[in-house]
């Protein structure tokens, strides 16, 4: 017994053509020495997946149901670290890391994990064997000492990388960002950890600090990483000479916090042809211009945007903003911290009155420590504006702040003040604010000079 299938074709006076089957069950017998057949059914209406089953079980086979023959032991999760693989393939990731080879392979394995699962290299390793991503990748069953090999290696290809990502995002007369973060660290044999000021309040523990340089839109471009103890500026005279040296860009406007891009820098950079910066003004600086200077709340009645000349920055240019937001935000922290003062000494006043607390110098002591650790910003009026010429800085008031902000700049005309959107880092502080506290007014002004002529 046995499933026979037979078609015909057929071709209509429209040219078109058509397909005719049929599946009929039959027998096969011997009469009288010969072999003969007999239909005993027709199976045409049935579904092909039926027949085929069928077909199966004439031929000796047996036919189970898939969901009760089979069970899932593991399933490896696929979907996303196949998104970041796919991404980075099409932005020449493989490639710009350098020629194929194991090496390459582990280097590329460990981005991609970064940019799926950020974690410690040992649980990256043990986190590929459980997606698959390692067995993709060629990076199954790799060993610790195979993975910081290939971290070595990538560390040799370095400038090599670096200098592709800045053909691709810098142009000369464009702007490269650059700052610096730290993090602490664990153990003892780091060369770079050294004790020094910790971003993240992680205190008791070495640091080491990295410096960010990316293009106008984010885009990172190079990487440096420092001790601690390495002061802001110096690291970003290191970053100038990437760009200068390794890049070969000397037309370009670097921006940086005015912790950065301090009066030694600005001289500095002065002497570079074709080298500007922005930057913001310090906190006496603004005051400065704001106390009797050209920096006047009267700028701002009709526009938050305002660019000012000084004697004091000849050459430069200051802009100086406006921002409400800013001060309202300030405002409300000076309430919120003023009301949480209140209370601790609420707190003390109950204790002496219940005689608990007795000794005038222990209650000084405890007064001193609530108002100290209370921090209140200045109520006085506070102004942040400049944008100097190639290569100067701008400075920004530390005392109370209005709410104006200034940046100074050596950069052709400022494209704060044009149609051009700003780009989207916030290289500088320039956006203040004004509000009302229980205080007299209180304004704020940041200044961010810029380096182009």
């Amino acid at each position: 017994m046995h499933v026979e299938t037979s078609r015909s074709h057929q071709i209509l006076k429209d040219g078109t053509e058509r397909i005719y089957q049929r599946h009929l069950l039959r027998r096969s017998y011997r009469e009288g020495g010969k072999v003969r057949k007999e239909t005993l059914a027709n199976l045409s209406h049935l579904p092909d997946d039926a027949i085929e089953a069928l077909r199966l079980v004439l031929a000796g086979r047996t036919v189970i149901d898939a969901d009760a023959g089979v069970t899932v032991t593991r399933s490896l999760p696929h979907g996303h670290v196949a998104a970041a693989h796919l991404r980075a393939r099409k932005l020449g990731f493989p490639a710009l890391l350098g020629p194929p080879g194991p090496q390459r392979d582990l280097a590329y394995a460990l981005i991609v994990s970064r940019a799926a699962r950020p974690a410690s290299k040992l649980s990256t390793i043990g986190w590929w064997e459980d997606t698959t991503l390692g067995a993709d990748l060629g990076a199954a069953g790799a060993f610790t000492d195979e993975v910081y090999a290939a971290m070595g290696w990538l560390l040799g290809r370095q400038d090599g990388i670096e200098v592709a990502l800045a053909r691709r995002h810098l142009a000369a007369g464009g702007l490269a960002l650059f700052d610096l973060s730290s993090s602490w660290v664990e153990g003892s044999q780091c060369e770079l950890a050294a004790f020094g000021h910790s971003r993240d309040g992680k205190l008791g523990k070495p640091q080491i600090e990295y410096g960010l340089l990316t293009a106008r839109d984010g885009c990172p471009v190079a990487v440096r990483v420092f001790a601690d103890n390495t002061g802001d500026p110096k690291a970003f005279i290191e970053a100038v000479d990437v760009v200068r040296d390794q890049f070969g860009i000397t037309d370009l406007v670097m921006v940086g916090d005015r912790g950065m891009i301090t009066s030694a820098r600005i001289k500095a950079l002065q002497e570079l042809p074709r080298m500007a910066w922005i930057t913001c003004l310090r906190a006496p600086a603004i005051r400065k211009l704001a106390e009797g200077g050209p920096l006047q709340l009267s700028l701002f009645d009709q526009q938050d945007l305002a660019e000012i000349t000084s004697p004091d920055y000849p050459g430069d240019r200051l802009i100086a903003c406006h921002n409400p937001v800013l001060g309202a935000e300030r405002a409300a922290h000076r309430e919120w911290l003023l009301a949480a003062t209140e209370a601790e000494l609420q707190k003390i006043k109950g204790m002496v009155e219940a005689g608990r607390l007795k000794d005038p110098a222990a209650i000084s002591t405890r007064v001193g420590k609530v108002i100290n650790n209370a921090r209140l910003p200045s109520t006085s009026p506070s102004t942040s504006a400049r944008e100097p010429s190639p290569g100067s800085a701008t400075k920004t008031a530390s005392a109370p702040r209005p709410p104006w902000t200034a940046s100074t700049s050596s950069a052709p005309p400022s494209p704060l003040l044009s149609s051009a959107p700003p780009p989207p880092s916030r290289p500088t502080r320039t956006c203040p604010t004004s509000s009302r506290t229980s205080g007299p007014a209180r304004t704020t002004w940041t200044c961010a000079p810029s380096g182009t002529g």
